[in-house]
């Protein structure tokens, strides 16, 4: 008894502890230095009781100063507004994809399958210079369009493939059950296979839109106005000038930044997909 606690402690809890504490630090550390006033941050010497790890006098002027004095409002807008037409865009062609490519019987299908999560694999930075030509040609250059049309680039490979496996997993016994019974593969389609794979869908969707949440190297190239930036790169742009960091802006941009990434994960995995998952189990 004692042997099997001992491995339980030593094989599970203390992995795990370990896991959470890695994990988590960073954002614990963004907290800190969101709250950590001007004082403690850049003259710690003149601080008794100074500890790195959390202040004795907590402020929230560096989140007022964020909101107040920057353009961080209109930089979420432009982030949620990107993020959620590019992630719709790429979740309704990754699924049409991912279905033919998982049930359609035709012609090099598995080779054309490897060839699409291939192209997720090429670096954006071999990407953007072509795409700029692009978005230069049709003079969409330094508007929310610019990335909405080409962040599919990268997020439709990605959710073809995904949704492709998923759709595998389905018995193809109930599609071809709907389609004797006299409905279309196109009514099979929707009514049968769509519904049933609802979990792989939300799934991608939410990978799909933390991609394109915390994109960096397009939203830098062809966005140039501070008024049209998004969060990841207007944060750094206007909290970084010169050689003077802003750290207090800079971490209170980057912790707000990534609430709405963290309440999409905890919503849709909590209440959706494990509770979806459980009742198709069921």
């Amino acid at each position: 008894m004692i042997e099997r606690s001992w491995k339980k402690w030593a094989y599970f809890y203390i992995p795990l502890t370990l896991f959470v504490v890695v994990t988590l630090f960073p954002f614990y550390w963004m907290l800190v230095t969101t709250v950590r006033p001007d004082g403690e941050l850049y003259r710690p010497w003149n601080h008794p009781l100074y500890s790195p790890f959390w202040t004795s006098n907590p402020t929230l002027d560096h989140v007022k100063n964020l909101v107040q004095e920057t353009l961080f409002n209109r930089w979420m807008w432009n982030t949620m507004f990107i993020a959620l037409l590019a992630t719709l865009i790429s979740l309704v062609c990754g699924v049409f994809a991912g279905y033919a490519l998982a049930r359609l019987k035709f012609r090099y299908a598995g080779l054309l399958g490897t060839a699409i999560f291939v192209t997720y694999l090429v670096p954006q930075t071999l990407l953007f210079i072509p795409l700029a030509e692009i978005i230069r040609d049709y003079r969409i250059g330094d508007t929310p369009w610019a990335l909405i049309l080409t962040y599919p680039t990268f997020l439709i490979p990605f959710c073809t493939w995904l949704l492709m496996g998923y759709f595998k997993t389905i018995p193809k016994e109930l599609e071809e059950c709907a389609r004797i019974d006299g409905a279309t593969r196109f009514g099979a389609m929707t009514r049968i296979i769509f519904p049933i794979a609802v979990p792989g869908i939300l799934s991608a969707g939410i990978f799909a839109f933390t991609l394109s949440w915390n994109e960096f190297i397009y939203a830098l190239v062809f966005l140039s106005s501070p008024e049209r930036k998004t969060v990841p790169v207007g944060v750094v742009s206007e909290m970084i000038r010169g050689d003077i960091y802003f750290w207090g802006q800079l971490m209170a941009g980057a912790l707000l930044g990534s609430i709405p990434v963290a309440l999409v994960y905890s919503f849709f995995v909590e209440y959706y997909v494990t509770g979806l998952t459980g009742s198709v189990k069921g």
